[in-house]
């Protein structure tokens, strides 16, 4: 039996999935989150064969926060990201914080069934769309400035909030950091990425589609 947790802050969304996973006799949902941290508590406590967990849930722990934490702390358990995303800069950030495999929320239910036994046997499965991006960065696009790859998960997830308005203090009461902390990213951020003022957060953010990962 191929024992699945669920997170994605959408009730509904949670609630196809399951129906979809568990019309496979050797597939069980054992439980749901609606946000990073409570997969997190929920993997702690379940020690499941899989997360299906989607990347943009509230900050406090976004998916790309906690998929990273879970893929640390609990290795035996395989994570697959659901989203809606077709771009590679999530994927990039998804792989690169652990996760075994990434489905678009369009894919069939034969493509979900195929990812989480592919991911719970000790394999990967990156959504056929999302591999010929992967391929054809891997191949071309000389040139092309991929900087925000030296961005940690949370310097990521701190620039989303920085690009959208947020202030130092308002962040650090989001994502559960001192203002101290959230000051440090902040100017991390700004001298690997080259920043001067926040307009330049803003248009990077825009131009390489960062805003939702």
């Amino acid at each position: 039996m191929i024992r699945i947790v669920l997170a994605d802050d959408h009730e509904v969304v949670r609630a196809g999935f399951k129906m979809i996973l568990e019309q496979d006799p050797e597939m069980k949902v054992v439980a749901e989150a609606a946000d990073g941290a409570q997969a997190y508590s929920i993997v702690a406590r379940e020690k499941p064969d899989v997360l299906l967990m989607d990347i943009s849930m509230p900050p406090g722990q976004s998916g790309l926060v906690a998929c990273e934490k879970i893929a640390g702390d609990f290795p035996s358990t395989r994570i697959v990201i659901l989203t809606m995303f077709a771009e590679p800069e999530y994927l990039f950030y998804t792989l690169r914080g652990g996760a075994a495999g990434y489905m678009l929320k369009n894919s069939t239910s034969e493509e979900l069934i195929a990812a989480v036994r592919a991911v719970a046997g000790g394999g990967s499965y990156i959504h056929p769309k999302m591999a010929a991006l992967l391929t054809k960065q891997l191949v071309g696009g000389e040139g092309e400035d991929r900087s925000y790859q030296s961005l940690s998960n949370r310097e990521l997830e701190i620039l989303q909030l920085l690009a959208k308005g947020y202030t130092n203090k308002e962040i650090s009461e989001r994502i559960f950091l001192s203002v101290k902390t959230v000051e440090a990213h902040r100017s991390k951020i700004y001298r690997k990425l080259g920043f001067k003022t926040r307009a330049d957060l803003v248009s990077y953010a825009l131009n390489h589609k960062l805003l939702d990962v």
